[in-house]
Formats: structure tokens, sequence, C-alpha cells
């Protein structure tokens, strides 16, 4: 069980900004608008494009394809000083709520 919280994908408003772990190519085939992109290989050395999250009030909501990644990652991200939520069951459960998706060629999907 996770020491973080777990956000459903009906609480998280269409328009959210948050963070997308998942590699390039997972990244192209679909994502959510307003996610911002830092691969979880990425992080450590990008970690700085964060800040802005330092200043809300809420916590950094992370996704990945199913959550896995971010279990892994929340921790680190919380030694960093960040207040971080899990979107629950990841991008698989936000392509399945219907919610918006951009894809960098043809239609969006979660693969």
């Amino acid at each position: 069980m996770s020491e973080f919280p777990d956000v459903p994908v009906s609480e998280v408003a269409p328009d959210a900004t948050f963070l997308d772990i998942r590699e390039q190519d997972e990244w192209d085939a679909g994502h959510a608008p307003g996610a911002v992109h830092i691969p979880m290989s990425a992080l450590p050395q990008r970690v700085d494009e964060l800040a802005p999250f330092l200043e809300r009030d809420e916590p950094l909501l992370i996704t990945c394809r199913s959550g896995g990644r971010v279990q892994r990652v929340m921790p680190w991200l919380a030694q960093q000083g960040y207040e971080v939520a899990n979107l629950e069951g990841g991008m698989i459960a936000w392509q399945t709520a219907g919610r918006p998706m951009d894809a960098a060629n043809g239609t969006p999907t979660v693969s």
C-alpha cells in the first residue's frame, strides 16, 4: 500500500496539469493535453523543470501507463520536496474515462 494518495480520474479536471513519466513513444501515441512530459529515466536530470509545482497548494499529480512507475517515482519526488499523488489507473484509466487526449500522429491511444 502506498503512503501517497491515489486520485481517481473522475476527480481530476479534464484540463488539469500533471506529470506524465512515460517514455517518448508512449507519449507520442497519446497523452493528456495539459500534461508535462518528463520520462522517468530523465527525471533526475530534469527535476528542476517541475519547480513551478512547488508553489501550488495541491499535490503534483503523476501518471504513467497504469501506475507502476509512479509508485517508484513518488518517494523520490517527495524527498525532493514535492507533495505528490498518483493518477489512479494511469493513462489507461484516463482514456477509458473518455478524457481528452492528443497524439503526435493519428488517433490517440495508450499502449
